[in-house]
């Protein structure tokens, strides 16, 4: 064990030497999980152009990343439930650390580098209560984890940092679920909310959807620069009934919002956002969703903006003015306003997110 602790702190050391950077790794903008045709799965990194910057192959299905500030190194989350987190060097393709939960927890598929990259912080649960954790690691001694501090809530998934540097968003999704196969537990006293966490003390503050929609489960997240924090939900409620997918909070700013959407476009998207992300100027907001084939785009008031019509349509991330959009065909869809424009295809089925450098 002492021997392959030191090859790993070696390994990593070699990786994050001071003159690499994400130039020497192709480039990337992006980070993606896929499948590859043969039924393999692999991390990519993408261009500005679409291309792919670098492939390295995944023990199994990948779900979300995280991407290193400063040095060539990515951290990719297995899917819900998880077992392992790898932490890749890009530049060589090596495995620098592999990541696992303690014993009785499982990843939850997402995590956020804080301190500028010296921390790492992991969403994740009980596996027996689904009662929720942020697993807290230290970069600086080979990723060694350091503590844990609880989420707020059950079911944590996504988690994101706050413009301030600190202060963490996240998305407890109120799902209790059986570890051995996902079947859900309590829906029909599900509690979902949004927590933000200073990861040294604890909960800060607490938000929670009228209670009329505790079964729409808050999932995902993306922050807006001046501290808004736009979620996307799932609905586990009735599916005669088509509730808004969109929602947005500000710590200490009272009670959750939800965005105005045509009964139609609610209707489209068959209870479900995959993903969620604001465009570069914090203009627009949108959310995609893979079961409905859909996306929608909001301004940054929530009023209901447009949507388009992708099949198996989920990643989404900023690019320039509009995002960059990817599908489940290998598809990566540039969304500019109304229009919309094809700029790359990959031998690849892609995951459900797509991570901005």
């Amino acid at each position: 064990m002492t021997d392959r602790r030191t090859f790993l702190k070696g390994l990593l050391a070699a990786s994050a030497a001071p003159g690499l950077s994400w130039a020497d790794a192709g480039g990337p903008a992006f980070i993606a999980c896929a499948q590859d045709p043969g039924g393999g799965f692999a991390l990519a990194g993408l261009a500005l152009d679409g291309a792919t910057a670098f492939r390295v192959p995944l023990p199994a299905r990948g779900h979300a990343g995280a991407a290193h500030p400063g040095r060539p190194l990515a951290i990719v989350f297995a899917r819900r439930p998880g077992y392992y987190a790898l932490v890749v060097d890009c530049v060589s393709g090596a495995v620098a650390a592999r990541l696992a939960p303690p014993p009785g927890r499982q990843f939850n598929g997402h995590g956020v580098l804080i301190d500028g990259g010296a921390r790492l912080v992991t969403s994740e649960q009980d596996a027996a209560t689904s009662q929720g954790w942020l697993g807290l690691w230290s970069a600086r001694d080979g990723w060694r984890r350091t503590g844990e501090i609880a989420s707020g809530g059950i079911g944590p998934h996504d988690v994101r940092l706050m413009p301030d540097g600190r202060t963490l968003a996240v998305a407890n999704g109120g799902i209790a679920t059986d570890a051995a196969d996902r079947r859900k537990l309590n829906l029909d006293v599900m509690r979902p909310n949004l927590a933000w966490i200073d990861p040294d003390s604890g909960v800060t503050a607490i938000a929670e959807p009228d209670p009329a929609l505790r079964q729409n489960s808050i999932r995902h997240l993306a922050v807006h620069p001046d501290g808004t924090v736009a979620f996307a939900m799932q609905w586990e409620g009735d599916p005669a009934l088509s509730p808004p997918l969109l929602g947005f909070g500000r710590q200490g700013g009272g009670a959750l919002r939800l965005a105005a959407v045509p009964e139609a476009e609610r209707a489209a998207m068959k209870g479900y956002a995959g993903s969620i992300a604001w465009n570069a100027a914090g203009t627009e907001v949108a959310i995609t969703s893979p079961r409905g084939g859909r996306v929608q785009r909001f301004d940054a008031a929530g009023r209901f903006a447009g949507s388009f019509a992708r099949a198996d349509a989920c990643g989404i991330a900023p690019f320039g003015a509009g995002f960059l959009l990817s599908d489940g065909g290998g598809g990566l869809i540039v969304l500019e306003g109304d229009g919309a424009r094809p700029l790359s295809h990959a031998d690849l089925a892609w995951d459900n997110h797509i991570v901005a450098l």
